[in-house]
C-alpha cells in the first residue's frame, strides 16, 4: 500500500486480535520511528518496546485513557527531552509515522497520552529528563477496517485560500488553472 493510501485507510482501534505481530514487522515500525525527521535534527527521544502480556498489563494499569492497550500485541512508549521546545511535534511525527509503517504491513494501532506518570516512570525506569509523551498500542485488527468511510469535515471547512477566510471549493479549484492568485 502507498503512503496516500496508508494515509487514507488508517483507521484507530483499540480492539485487537491475538496473532502476533512477527519480529521483522516490529523492527520496521521501529525504524521508521528512527528515521523521522526531527527540529534541528536533535533525535531526542527514546523508544521502549513494550511485549508480553505482564508487561501490557502494567502498562494499562498505569494509564488513566489506554486500558485497552492490555490487549493488543505490544505498545511503545515514546520518550521525549521536554528542553526542546518542539518536543510534542517531534513526538507527533514519529508517532504518524510508525502508526503509518505499521499499517502498510496491515497493523493496526491506537494511542493514548492519559497515564500515571509517577507510576509509569518507576514501572519502566524512565529517567527523570526524558517526557513520557505518548504510548501507541499496536496489533492486527479483530475485525477487517478500511477506512474508507472516514467521518472527516470537508476540505471546504478546513482550508481557506490566500488568506484566513477566503473560501476555498475544491471543486472550482481543481477546474481552474495551474495558479491560483487571489
Amino acid at each position: 500500500m502507498d503512503a496516500y493510501d496508508c494515509v487514507t485507510t488508517l483507521l484507530d482501534i483499540r480492539t485487537f486480535d491475538s496473532k502476533p505481530v512477527n519480529s521483522e514487522i516490529k523492527l520496521k515500525i521501529l525504524e521508521a520511528g528512527r528515521l523521522t525527521g526531527s527540529g534541528i535534527n536533535t533525535q531526542h527521544w527514546h523508544f521502549i518496546l513494550i511485549e508480553g502480556k505482564d508487561s501490557l498489563k502494567t502498562l494499562a494499569d498505569d494509564s488513566t485513557t489506554g486500558r485497552w492497550v492490555e490487549n493488543s500485541d505490544f505498545a511503545i512508549i515514546l520518550l521525549t527531552n521536554p528542553k526542546y521546545g518542539f518536543h510534542l511535534i517531534d513526538a507527533g511525527r514519529a508517532t504518524q509515522d510508525m502508526q503509518l509503517a505499521a499499517w502498510s504491513f496491515g497493523v493496526n494501532s491506537c494511542v493514548f497520552t492519559g497515564f500515571r506518570e509517577v507510576n509509569l516512570r518507576k514501572d519502566f525506569d524512565i529517567p527523570i529528563d526524558l517526557n513520557p509523551t505518548i504510548v501507541i498500542g499496536f496489533g492486527y485488527p479483530r475485525r477487517v477496517t478500511s477506512g474508507k468511510t472516514k467521518n472527516r469535515r470537508a476540505l471546504g471547512e478546513l482550508v481557506s485560500l490566500g488568506k484566513y477566510g477566503i473560501r476555498f471549493d475544491e471543486e472550482t479549484y481543481r477546474m481552474a488553472p495551474t495558479k491560483h492568485l487571489i
